[in-house]
């Protein structure tokens, strides 16, 4: 089966483009399932219940978040309700929203589950063992599994990656909006890549005004930021399972939207 997995939508621009790409994606590659992680879907920040109907009309499955999953009070109880959208699993367990979720494909049974690191972020538990925690949980109940792990720094995602391989399908790292060169298959079977990227403005800071954030890198003030909206572009990765639940391939898709 095949796995379409989108990076960090942001805000409205983002959102827009995937909407004019996801058309042509599905011709190209058609996924079985699409997976779009929904982190900055919200005006460049956070998850409402208007901007997630927005990314599973287009043709999202599931929706995962990051660190700013918690952004809009107003979403919390969406989030309670929402079997398809899911958060860090390692957060608090009392916060809202749920850590996994277990969809069925083209008769495959895939647990897609929501990680966020510990190193320059905030978890209430190491994601290492809430992932073996994770597995052993739903022992049974899936045939492949797929996680998206939000972390700051290469070294968590890649150790993350040999700590799952050969247990998991794949490990997909968002958060940072840039794309990494070292998606590959694990020599266990499992597809990885530090960072798929953003679906956002390339003429920006991580999908923010640029100048707005160089004034605040050289005035060290706080400045207003605005979700850019220029050279919309699609980053994301297709990963393609056996029959094993393991990956025999992964493909980065980096392009523009279409106007």
């Amino acid at each position: 089966m095949k796995i379409l997995f989108v990076g960090d939508v942001v805000g409205k621009p983002g959102r827009a483009g995937l909407g004019r790409a996801m058309p042509g994606l599905r011709d190209r590659y058609a996924p079985d399932l699409v997976i779009v992680n929904g982190e900055n879907s919200a005006g460049g920040l956070g998850i409402t219940e208007k901007t997630a109907n927005d990314l599973f009309s287009m043709g999202a499955d599931v929706i995962t978040l990051g660190n700013h999953a918690f952004r809009h009070r107003d979403a919390f109880e969406y989030l309670d309700r929402a079997e398809r959208v899911i958060r860090p699993a390692n957060f608090m367990a009392g916060n809202p929203g749920r850590g996994h979720t277990i969809v069925e494909v083209a008769g495959v049974r895939v647990c897609v589950v929501n990680l966020i690191g510990q190193v320059q972020l905030r978890a209430a538990r190491s994601p290492f063992a809430e992932a073996d925690a994770i597995l052993e949980r739903t022992s049974g109940q899936a045939d492949a599994y797929f996680v998206d792990f939000h972390a700051e720094v290469t070294s968590e995602k890649v150790a993350m990656g040999w700590h799952l391989d050969g247990r998991v399908g794949a490990v997909v790292g968002t958060h940072t909006h840039v794309p990494t060169a070292d998606a590959r298959v694990l020599p266990q079977g499992t597809a990885f890549i530090c960072d798929v990227g953003m679906t956002g403005s390339r003429a920006s800071v991580l999908g923010v005004r640029w100048e707005q954030a160089l004034e605040s890198f050289r005035t060290q003030m706080s400045v207003r930021f605005q979700t850019a909206d220029e050279d919309v572009w699609v980053n994301a990765v297709v990963v393609d399972l056996g029959p094993d639940g393991l990956a025999r391939s992964i493909e980065q898709v980096l392009e523009p939207a279409p106007d």
